[in-house]
């Protein structure tokens, strides 16, 4: 009797073991999986902040300004697209931007570059940001400045960027565009937005 008692004891031990370690089998697999999911989305947000120049989040009404330029910047003589003509924007710096239909708002010529910051209201680092033109660095003296140059920027085409401390990533002279689009995906109304280069316009056909 008593060795009948000792054994069903040890089944029963043996059983609970049992079930944990299937328990165990069933469970690790799944957490994996998650993991392994949380990691490869990661990385493809990742992959479309470093495309886009952080921007993919970003709403119309943070692409839209007030149309405001600096007092210095030179508005161009011959732009390839004059103010009021319509255009295609080849440029995806955010959702929606690419392939859209534009009217130019504004045409002028300066030295355009691409910039990486850390926003000052605590937001992620900003990587190859498109575009701040020349005019809105403070004091940054003759153009072009040479990448790897450390500026201040004096815009706000974004959240914490105004007053952050920048490094010059490439510099281009060339024509810049203000333009005024409807967004593909949302059709949300942009107003000039600031700033789309020369080579990332084409004709309407």
């Amino acid at each position: 009797m008593v060795k009948n008692k000792i054994l069903l004891g040890l089944l029963s031990i043996f059983a609970v073991f049992l079930m944990a370690a299937c328990g165990n089998g069933e469970t690790q697999p799944n957490e994996e999986s998650q993991s392994t999911e949380t990691e490869s989305r990661s990385e493809e947000e990742m992959d479309m902040e470093s495309d886009s120049g952080g921007h993919m989040e970003h709403s119309a009404d943070e692409m839209s300004s007030s149309g405001e330029v600096p007092e210095d910047l030179k508005e161009a003589e011959n732009p390839t697209y004059e103010v009021g003509s319509r255009t295609i924007i080849e440029a995806e710096h955010m959702q929606g931007m690419d392939g859209a239909e534009a009217t130019i708002s504004g045409a002028f010529d300066t030295t355009v570059y691409t910039v990486s910051y850390t926003p000052t209201n605590g937001g992620d680092p900003v990587e190859d940001h498109k575009w701040v033109i020349h005019e809105e660095l403070e004091g940054p003296g003759e153009a072009p400045l040479e990448p790897g140059t450390e500026v201040t920027l004096d815009a706000d085409h974004m959240k914490g960027m105004d007053g952050a401390t920048a490094t010059i990533d490439s510099a281009e002279e060339t024509t810049v565009y203000m333009v005024d689009f409807v967004t593909t995906d949302t059709e949300e109304e942009v107003q000039n937005h600031k700033w789309v280069t020369e080579s990332e316009l084409a004709p309407v056909e």
